[in-house]
């Protein structure tokens, strides 16, 4: 079995934590800038990326505590792995939902408009970011698989997907508010990000429940302490 060197783990933990960082910003962001439009998509991306730091946030702990322990739960299927895993699928599912429901509410009464211009720029820099993660994060599994990155490189390549839908329903929103075509634009957006966050989420959880009853612990690939 390969194991990962001290290096290699150091330069995946400092890549979890760098993106944890930045990821910080983008709820306060991108809630100034919900306030500041009336766009459906704008308030859902203000779900998705809170709902999505928390699960950077615990994919990073996970990974940190087992470079240092080595250790794991007492039952195999909870794992600090899977629970890396499964908080990555809870995520996505979650902020899938919620962005349905949300959209599917203001069917009726919703006209997209205010200044979208903030939640535009923002969605740019996140799609950039997000793309650059999403590479690194595949080369690193490919590397060396471990369950931890494998989870970060597929919740990138989601929140990759995201922003570029994003992009293009407040770009329609800044360029023709008042368009009626803008409105379904911005509904939209908002259904397919829902539906692809939960078909992603759904594969994660669905692949994190097989390794939990098939695979070796990813701890054994982790360095001695």
């Amino acid at each position: 079995m390969h194991t990962l060197s001290a290096e290699q783990a150091a330069s995946r933990e400092k890549t979890l934590r760098v993106a944890l960082l930045l990821s910080v910003w983008g709820p306060l962001a991108t809630g100034i800038a919900m306030m500041m439009s009336h766009s459906t998509t704008q308030m859902a991306d203000f779900v998705r990326r809170s709902v999505q730091l928390v699960a950077l946030f615990t994919s990073w702990y996970v990974f940190h505590r087992l470079v240092k322990t080595k250790g794991l739960l007492s039952d195999p299927e909870l794992s600090l792995e899977k629970v890396a895993g499964f908080s990555v699928a809870v995520a996505m599912g979650c902020s899938g939902v919620i962005m349905l429901v949300l959209a599917l509410s203001r069917l009726s009464d919703h006209q997209p408009g205010g200044n979208v211009y903030l939640g535009l720029a923002i969605a740019v820099a996140g799609f950039i970011v997000n793309a650059w993660f999403w590479r690194r994060y595949w080369t690193l599994d490919h590397e060396l698989h471990t369950s931890v990155i494998r989870a970060q490189w597929r919740l990138y390549r989601a929140k990759t997907f995201v922003d570029l839908c994003i992009i293009t329903a407040l770009a329609a929103v800044a360029v023709a508010p008042a368009h009626v075509v803008t409105l379904y634009i911005d509904l939209l957006g908002s259904m397919v990000v829902a539906m692809y966050l939960l078909w992603s989420g759904i594969n994660a959880w669905r692949e994190t429940r097989a390794q939990a009853h098939t695979g070796a612990p990813d701890s054994d690939l982790l360095p001695n302490p």
